[in-house]
């Protein structure tokens, strides 16, 4: 069947590799897509907002199925039109994607189904805001209510920080004028994926990202800077526990609502002494934790986003290689602020090698020459027997790629070190 892939970053290619590799896959397009993308992809014309110019790109090149790989046309409610114009696709519809969409409305759910969570407030006036934060004191979590990017989040471990947060949302900076703000919870973070066809659950493979922007877990929070698969600290008994009191309970919730959630869900955990405990839902894979799954994944992941739209997940099982993936991304300078655009990047082709993929995130081609394009610009992906292996397999492709405006975090997969 002819595929098509919605987005235009690291994820994407991730998948774009894996899904280009089916022989369930006949032509294979994405829209925007990049220029690492356009190796396994055709690069399709299509303005991903306009949801009936999707449509009738989906009739004009008989595609079979649409897979959405970034949250924001989720929330929009592209898998909502596309499922009623009769094609099938592999994401939640715009009301379930509010896992994602409004931080509230997830903390809502856990508090109605006993989810464990964080203690929270939500706040459309920043008084309030105030006035909670004079009563709770810090350290706290003030948290942007609609998507940002993973820029909308601050962990304020004093009260000017807390205050410069709170005021930064209000004003408009993050699209929103409305916020939760949670008490601070100590713990290691994992990220716990689950395939679901809004009945029955397939939990994937475990991974941990490293969101702030420096080495040690320092600097501002960012889209994340690497990842690794799998997770050492999501042993199997909190794999089971995240499943039957977070995830199953979730899917119950949306299903009781009356609008199933179908795609993958992305349980954001911190894992504390009492148990482990929902940060945030994401309404699809993981970026970069993606690009690790896929390395990992050895069936054929076509058949298991079928399941999903198809509502038939309770025959799908999943295997994984048993070495260590880890990916580390590289920046432009300045990411998570202000970046330059455009800067020349040269031997990405030369450092790829057996066992290492280099995924693109932001990038595009001038006058044949492969230029930086966003913050996250690639993902240097690399297998290992061992945690240490996969990290400097991934180093040693990175070191071999020419870019002076670009820089990365030199400590990915510290934590299983």
């Amino acid at each position: 069947m002819n595929i098509l892939l919605i987005g235009g970053g690291g994820r994407e290619h991730a998948l774009a590799w894996a899904i280009s590799r089916s022989p369930l896959c006949g032509r294979l397009y994405c829209a925007p897509g990049n220029p690492g993308i356009a190796e396994v992809a055709e690069l399709a014309d299509v303005k991903v907002t306009d949801h009936a110019a999707v449509i009738d790109f989906c009739r004009a090149k008989d595609i079979g199925f649409v897979v959405v790989g970034p949250e924001a046309p989720l929330v929009a409610g592209l898998g909502d039109d596309l499922r009623e114009a009769g094609i099938k696709v592999f994401g939640p519809s715009k009301f379930a994607a509010q896992l994602e969409g409004s931080k509230g409305f997830t903390k809502d759910i856990c508090a109605k189904y006993n989810i464990p969570t964080a203690a929270y407030g939500r706040f459309h006036d920043q008084a309030s805001a105030r006035a909670y934060l004079e009563k709770h004191g810090a350290p706290i979590v003030i948290k942007a209510d609609g998507l940002a990017a993973g820029k909308g989040v601050t962990v304020a471990m004093t009260m000017d920080e807390a205050i410069s947060a709170v005021a930064d949302i209000f004003s408009g900076k993050f699209g929103g004028a409305e916020c939760v703000i949670e008490e601070f919870l100590e713990g290691e973070e994992a990220s716990f994926f689950v395939l679901t066809d809004g009945v029955h659950a397939l939990p994937l493979a475990t991974a941990q990202d490293h969101k702030r922007v420096g080495d040690g877990d320092t600097g501002p929070n960012t889209g994340g800077m690497g990842a690794y698969s799998p997770a050492p600290c999501m042993t199997e008994a909190l794999c089971a526990e995240a499943l039957e009191k977070i995830v199953k309970p979730t899917i119950r919730a949306l299903s009781d609502m009356g609008h199933p959630y179908s795609g993958v869900l992305y349980a954001g955990l911190i894992l504390t002494k009492d148990c482990p405990k929902l940060i945030e839902y994401n309404a699809r894979f993981g970026d970069p934790e993606c690009q690790v799954l896929m390395m990992r994944l050895e069936d054929d992941v076509v058949p298991l986003l079928l399941a999903c739209a198809d509502g038939t997940l309770d025959k799908m099982s999943v295997r994984w290689s048993p070495q260590v993936a880890l990916t580390v991304v590289m920046c432009a300078k300045g990411y998570p602020g202000d970046v330059v655009k455009g800067t020349p990047i040269k031997g990405v082709k030369d450092a790829a090698a057996d066992g290492v993929e280099i995924f693109h995130a932001g990038t595009a081609l001038k006058n044949g020459q492969l230029v930086s394009a966003g913050g996250r610009v690639l993902n240097v992906t690399a297998l290992g027997h061992t945690v240490k292996e996969a990290q400097q397999r991934a180093y040693a492709a990175v070191d071999r790629i020419d870019w002076p405006e670009g820089f990365c975090r030199r400590d990915i997969g510290w934590r299983a070190l």
